[in-house]
């Protein structure tokens, strides 16, 4: 079969992940959607991430380039080139700005390819459109992010809706969305600041404007999960955007069929599965930072509920409470290495997921036909929240102490939406939501669907061009 585009030689692309699980995930998807319309595909990382991708697209023709990353970075432990690994969060900014300095590499490496017809890179790395630019290529940001929340961010920044007289949760409406409210805590401190200074409000802007000249966006999101916030963001924003998810459906999902060679979760879940039990997942990503006392209350709260749960927890907070896991050994399992979340998420016996909402996360979980227990912890999460609950109902929220959004969560409060959503009314209703939202998403990833027709159009326009 030849080339989607008419002409002989192959159309080449280029897809530059950030360096982040959660970010690079999404764009390894997208490299398969794209190598299954004939088309090259070349992925830029760095050496620390190579392994992770080498191993996730190892069956494919994909080829890989890696570019030194900076080891003199002040704030930046040397050795470090995740925000995975970062010891803080709030190292993410110098860590952000230290990756510009790979743009010299970068351009070198794209003069010795073979003629690129376009680019997806990540949005944080904003400079690549200056070696698009160069090299005139078009350049697509990827920003792991959906409509519902790129729409509300942009609506409060412009009408700085945030400036008011409220209290941080208090609710405010939104003009473009009279139905939605949201409330200062809904959104992280750049946006909250009347007059924001330093290195994340810098990033911030170059990041924006970077995006506003680029030739498109690509959102990891199809058409008929949130038409309103897609239409919107065609007729208000710029650049245009296209809808091509969602990614995860691109890759089957592992499973192993010889019982030695699954991970003992994945035979943990076998066994509830034959016990005709259910099992809540639980799991806040990679990035999100947990106190000692909220960890403990995470585990008396599953362990009062009484239902069965696979709890994926990183190494680093190991300590949950004395003789916790003895005690529910029967009905709960921790895990504390890297998991596929999107086996477990597609484990039968998997009906419910206590999720941080990253996007990727809600997106796997939706596919799955599992509901949600909304409990947004950084970044875009209390928006993804929000959407969850309110606008296409696929889960329930945790109740936090005080009610505010990023309030403390008790365990008493954290059983009662655990049974809630795994026993309850309200579960029943969000549950069939997700399931007839799962039938949507794998029809836009179909023959004739809204998403594999959106990116179809995408290549035969970009690549159309070159003649």
């Amino acid at each position: 079969m030849g080339s989607i585009c008419g002409d002989s030689q192959p159309h080449h692309v280029v897809l530059f992940p950030f360096m982040s699980k959660g970010h690079t995930i999404p764009l390894l998807h997208l490299a398969r959607l794209l190598l299954h319309r004939s088309l090259t595909i070349t992925i830029f990382t760095t050496p620390v991430s190579r392994p992770f991708i080498f191993e996730s697209l190892n069956d494919t023709t994909v080829t890989l380039l890696d570019l030194p990353f900076s080891h003199n970075v002040p704030d930046i432990p040397v050795g470090i080139e995740s925000t995975d690994k970062l010891p803080s969060m709030s190292m993410f900014p110098s860590f952000a700005n230290a990756a510009k300095l790979m743009q010299p590499d970068f351009e070198r490496a794209l003069e010795t390819l073979p003629r690129v017809s376009f680019m997806v890179s990540d949005g944080f790395l904003w400079w690549t459109l200056e070696s698009a630019s160069k090299f005139n290529i078009p350049r697509f940001v990827y920003y792991g992010m959906n409509y519902y929340s790129s729409c509300l961010g942009r609506a409060v920044a412009i009408d700085r809706l945030l400036f008011g007289p409220e209290s941080d949760d208090e609710l405010i409406s939104v003009p473009p969305f009279p139905w939605i409210k949201v409330t200062r805590n809904d959104f992280e401190p750049p946006f909250t600041k009347p007059e924001p200074k330093g290195l994340q409000i810098e990033f911030l802007m170059e990041v924006v404007i970077a995006t506003a000249k680029s030739h498109g966006i690509i959102f990891n999101s199809f058409y008929e999960l949130e038409p309103l916030f897609a239409d919107y963001w065609n007729s208000e924003c710029t650049p245009k955007a296209w809808s091509a998810g969602p990614f995860c459906l691109a890759e089957p999902p592992k499973g192993s069929t010889e019982p030695h060679n699954k991970p003992k979760w994945v035979q943990w879940l076998d066994k509830k599965h034959d016990q005709g039990s259910s099992v809540l997942y639980v799991a806040f990503g990679s990035q999100a930072e947990i106190s000692p006392a909220q960890l403990k209350n995470i585990a008396t709260g599953l362990e009062e509920s009484k239902v069965n749960f696979l709890w994926v927890i990183r190494k680093s907070e190991s300590e949950i409470s004395d003789g916790f896991e003895e005690r529910v050994k029967d009905r709960g399992i921790v895990v504390r290495e890297w998991v596929d979340q999107r086996e477990i998420l597609m484990h039968e016996s998997v009906q419910g997921f206590l999720s941080h909402c990253g996007w990727n996360s809600v997106l796997e979980s939706i596919c799955a036909g599992v509901p949600i227990i909304a409990w947004p912890m950084m970044a875009e999460q209390p928006l993804n929240a929000r959407m969850v609950v309110e606008e296409i109902k696929v889960g329930l929220r945790v109740e936090t102490c005080d009610g505010s959004v990023r309030g403390f969560v008790k365990w008493e409060g954290l059983e009662k939406m655990v049974k809630e959503l795994m026993e309850g009314e309200k579960g029943k209703e969000v549950r069939k939501k997700s399931k007839e939202l799962a039938e949507m998403a794998k029809k836009a990833m179909g023959e004739g669907g809204s998403s594999k027709c959106t990116l179809d159009l995408l290549i035969d326009e970009t690549c159309g061009k070159k003649t």
